[in-house]
């Protein structure tokens, strides 16, 4: 007979999964009579584990949610997963993440047992997240992402106060269909309900999010995810400079290099092209236009004079380090 601890815990571990299992189907994963199931039930129970039992030849059991839930039983593979997913949290633009993530960081570290404990210090010596610079930008509210956590799960309408760029705020109806991370921008992609349109929010220009109370059927998405078309939405947003060129090289072989710049291609024959690109500083536009001219000769049919300013800059800056490359310079 097994361990009558170790089947608890066993237990335990598939009912974490919050799926419903009948009485036999657990009976046959432990190898126990369905009376001894029913005494392993009591067991966690007097543990503080709040376990829904349904009677009847159909019935079986399931792990209710708990106002105070006791320790998770966590595998191997699910504690590396937490420390690691907790490490890349502290990176986050949420507001207060980073103290929280580490305070959980300290408390999964002393609930692990040793060997574990050494897998999971040797994840945390060993893995490094490359940081841009420090963050100065806005912070997304943790509270406001909670609340629409849940409306995206629980397909609740939200209400929140909302700036848009120019400065202009607005109280918003949505019908949340999901939260996008992209690098340090967490977006919403949501229905909005008074506008009859699909909309991309930001979430660190929201405010005081809380849900509405009604309940929505789910809309069909205009794209295959919500990643495209918080993606595609970006896109589409138009930039503060915007440049035109002509490039020497075929739609097709200059297309792999604009899409990196975020350009949009369109073919004027067979070996020549022209790339719309935009951005909302001079640099990253200049950086653009430079990159595909590493690779094509290009021409600038339409740029603000900031941009031509900035192009030639880079090339009196970089002509003195070319000359000293060169042999004998």
């Amino acid at each position: 007979m097994t361990d009558p601890t170790s089947r608890v815990l066993d237990l335990l571990s598939l009912l974490q999964t919050h799926r419903f299992w009948s009485g036999v189907e657990l009976s046959d994963r432990l190898g126990v009579s369905a009376r001894t199931l029913r005494r392993d039930v009591d067991r966690l129970r007097s543990l503080g584990y709040p376990v829904d039992a349904t009677p009847g030849a159909a019935g079986g059991y399931r792990l209710a949610a708990g106002a105070h839930m006791p320790p998770l039983l966590l595998d191997d593979e699910e504690a590396i997963a937490i420390a690691v997913g907790l490490r890349a949290a502290a990176g986050a633009a949420i507001e207060g993440i980073e103290e929280t993530s580490v305070r959980a960081m300290a408390k999964l570290d002393q609930v692990l047992p040793d060997r574990l404990r050494r897998r999971v210090a040797a994840v945390h010596s060993n893995v490094v997240s490359l940081r841009w610079g420090s963050w100065d930008g806005p912070m997304v509210d943790p509270e406001d992402l909670a609340v629409l956590s849940q409306a995206c799960r629980d397909h609740e309408q939200a209400r929140f106060e909302y700036e848009r760029a120019d400065g202009e705020t607005s109280r918003r109806l949505v019908e949340p269909h999901a939260l996008v991370s992209a690098g340090r921008r967490w977006y919403l992609a949501a229905w909005d309900v008074r506008r009859e349109d699909w909309r991309t929010f930001r979430l660190d220009r929201l405010r005081d999010a809380r849900l509405a109370g009604v309940r929505f059927t789910p809309r069909e998405l205009p794209a295959a995810d919500a990643a495209e078309y918080v993606a595609r939405s970006l896109s589409a947003r138009p930039s503060r400079h915007e440049a035109k060129v002509l490039v020497q090289g075929s739609a097709e072989d200059v297309e792999p290099v604009a899409r990196w710049a975020g350009g949009e291609v369109e073919a004027v024959d067979g070996s020549s092209c022209t790339v719309t690109l935009g951005a909302d500083w001079i640099d990253w536009l200049a950086v653009g236009v430079s990159s595909i001219a590493m690779r094509f000769e290009v021409q600038l049919l339409e740029a603000p004079p900031e941009l031509v300013e900035q192009l030639s800059a880079m090339c009196t800056r970089l002509g003195p380090a070319i000359d000293g490359a060169r042999p004998g310079g």
